[in-house]
């Protein structure tokens, strides 16, 4: 099977005074993955949480392509409803003209947060989910007609590709009845129906800018020269991601030494075995096996892969190693 593979970079930072550290670590890995030969360099968008640093992709995003030079950036996504389409479309605009040819604009529902924090971001107080297919449609307007009022400018270079991001039926139909490219975040709903991908080819209707479906499918990865060694940086990830969710991390993870000797209790097993279908960790020819069944489950035509992991090194030789395993 031959995939293309992109990055998805969470911008993770150990502790929560270490988010310099962290965005440094973004701009030389998206240099690294470009040396590496992958297909894009998305970053992602979350608020108010101590151990991520990329709150505003926007801005990374111009950093990102500074950075770099040949390979497509973008956001993994714009969360939509908290802001104005037009705005959006400008700020893209302006990126696709520093950038021609190399910006992905993806776009999701979620809030990326909490919704106290949600209440916060919204410039009224009250989130606009329920408008995310307006916004949609207002998005795609200002992005590509040739007259729109008010203008954008900048105007675009290009018809910038607008992707659509999500883990849900609605999300899948939404893509298709738009036309658009659609990305699935396995790693953020393990449980997402393997069938979302073809429900989206089957109702796909093509548009100006996407003529036939294509999906991504976005999941995490840890690879590494050993079963041993892949296995104790997915334990500390999962580790770190249970104590984030049930409230006792306080932003600072935990290194693979220290999850290596912590006592597993039935809560942890079960979040644990949960993962198991969202990801693929192993050695190269381990980790490889294991992406091609699930993008064949899915029918993917692309993978994207999120390779959190507590040491910078061990994260590039993971994407060192998952490049080399597909060639």
């Amino acid at each position: 099977m031959t995939l293309k593979l992109s990055v998805l970079d969470q911008s993770l930072a150990r502790a929560p005074d270490q988010a310099s550290v962290a965005l440094q670590e973004t701009l030389h890995m998206a240099r690294w993955c470009e040396q590496l030969g992958y297909t894009r360099f998305w970053v992602s968008e979350h608020h108010a949480f101590p151990s991520v640093a990329g709150s505003a992709p926007e801005v990374l995003l111009a950093a990102l392509g500074a950075a770099t030079s040949s390979i497509r950036i973008g956001s993994g996504g714009i969360m939509l409803p908290h802001y104005s389409a037009y705005k959006v479309a400008e700020v893209f605009s302006v990126l696709a003209n520093l950038y021609p040819g190399r910006v992905d604009l993806g776009i999701g529902r979620a809030p990326g947060a909490d919704m106290a924090t949600a209440v916060a971001l919204a410039s009224d107080g009250r989130p606009k989910f329920d408008t995310f297919p307006a916004l949609t449609a207002q998005l795609s307007e200002y992005l590509w007609s040739e007259k729109t009022s008010p203008i954008v400018s900048p105007r675009p270079p290009e018809k910038i590709p607008l992707w659509m991001l999500g883990s849900s039926p609605d999300s899948a139909v939404l893509a298709a009845q738009r036309g658009l490219p659609y990305n699935l975040g396995l790693f953020i709903n393990p449980q997402a129906d393997a069938r979302l991908i073809g429900l989206y080819k089957s109702h796909f209707q093509p548009s100006a800018q996407c003529a036939e479906p294509y999906a991504i499918l976005t999941l995490s990865v840890f690879c590494a020269d050993t079963e041993e060694q892949a296995r104790a940086l997915q334990l500390t990830y999962d580790l770190n991601l249970f104590r984030f969710f049930t409230g006792t991390s306080n932003g600072q993870s935990m290194t693979p030494q220290e999850a290596l000797s912590y006592p597993l209790g039935p809560q942890e097993r079960a979040f644990i075995a949960s993962r198991e279908n969202s990801r693929a960790s192993g050695t190269p020819q381990q980790v490889r096996q294991k992406i091609e069944q699930l993008a064949a489950l899915h029918h993917a035509d692309e993978i994207m892969a999120v390779t959190n992991m507590y040491y910078f090194e061990d994260r590039k030789r993971s994407f060192q190693l998952l490049q080399t395993a597909f060639g």
